[in-house]
């Protein structure tokens, strides 16, 4: 489906991502909703978010989604709507808010800017604040990525003080080599702090870049508290642009190995997992992410 704004686009206007989640027990796996729930990230309905926020919201809940990762914060609100109440429109629909995409870099960070971050994802109880995206211009050198890097850390402990932990949400550029280094490696899991900043694994763009999760998880053990589960229609060789790719499928729908991925949780460190599609290939997206949730429950978390 052709959308209205690029990711880039969008987060540059929102300053956010998207989430959706699956709570672990400590057995594992639970398909009683009452105790555990698959979530989404709400850059999949963005057009519709940005058309009717309670109207998508409620068919969101109605498919069984437990938790929400938002997309939209921007001027201290989210979605326009202060904290109290956006988080009281999605508590009324049994819903909870896990997660949120916070674009932090750019003009690089300041410590008040981070504390207001944290204060108002706090008034919303969210878990985590993530960080979705570098823009292309951050990453043509080491330094660029180190500076970065370095502020996240910071950011890291300012939520930390607001109960809240920070993250990164990769896509395959990260995996491109820069000055001889490659990023994701190199860079963001030799010097990120495991204490202050996890990692969010996007499967689909992981796939993309012709890794492999189990070996990322076996070599950075307990670094992936949060996955995206995001399936693919095409099979290709590495890629290291997000430019051209466009074969987002509904999770089950695709051909990645959910399964295999996930019987490595324990090492991953797995907490929450999140559903995403950036398009949708029929122009339906509602229809693939109630795909997704019912894949879910009946065929990969059995």
């Amino acid at each position: 489906m052709k959308t209205k704004q690029s990711r880039r686009d969008f987060l540059r206007i929102s300053a956010t991502g998207t989430l959706g989640a699956f709570a672990l027990s400590n057995n594992g796996f639970k398909a009683d909703q009452k105790s555990s729930g698959i979530g989404l990230q709400l850059y999949t309905i963005r057009d519709a978010m940005a058309k009717d926020v309670p109207g998508s919201l409620k068919k969101v809940a109605g498919m069984g989604y437990k938790y929400l990762e938002l997309a939209k914060y921007e001027n201290r609100k989210f979605y326009g709507m202060e904290p109290k109440e956006f988080g009281k429109l999605v508590s009324d629909l049994g819903m909870e808010i896990l997660s949120s995409h916070t674009q932090v870099e750019g003009n690089g960070i300041v410590t008040e800017y981070a504390k207001k971050i944290a204060e108002d994802h706090a008034k919303l109880g969210v878990k985590y604040c993530i960080q979705p995206f570098v823009a292309e211009e951050l990453r043509k050198t080491v330094a660029s990525y180190q500076k970065m890097v370095a502020e996240w850390n910071k950011v890291g402990e300012i939520t930390k003080a607001s109960g809240i932990q920070f993250g990164y949400h990769n896509h395959n550029f990260e995996f491109d080599k820069v000055e001889g280094k490659v990023p994701y490696f190199d860079i963001f899991l030799t010097e990120l702090d495991k204490n202050l900043v996890t990692m969010e694994l996007d499967l689909f763009w992981a796939a993309k870049a012709g890794q492999n999760p189990v070996e990322l998880f076996k070599k950075y053990p307990g670094r992936f508290q949060l996955f995206h589960m995001k399936d693919m229609y095409i099979s290709q060789d590495p890629s290291f642009t997000t430019s051209g790719i466009s074969d987002f499928a509904p999770v089950g729908a695709g051909l990645i190995n959910f399964r295999e991925i996930l019987a490595a949780k324990d090492i991953a460190g797995l907490k929450y997992m999140i559903v995403e599609q950036d398009k949708s290939r029929e122009d339906r997206i509602f229809d693939d992410i109630e795909t997704s949730i019912r894949n879910l429950k009946t065929k990969i978390l059995v």
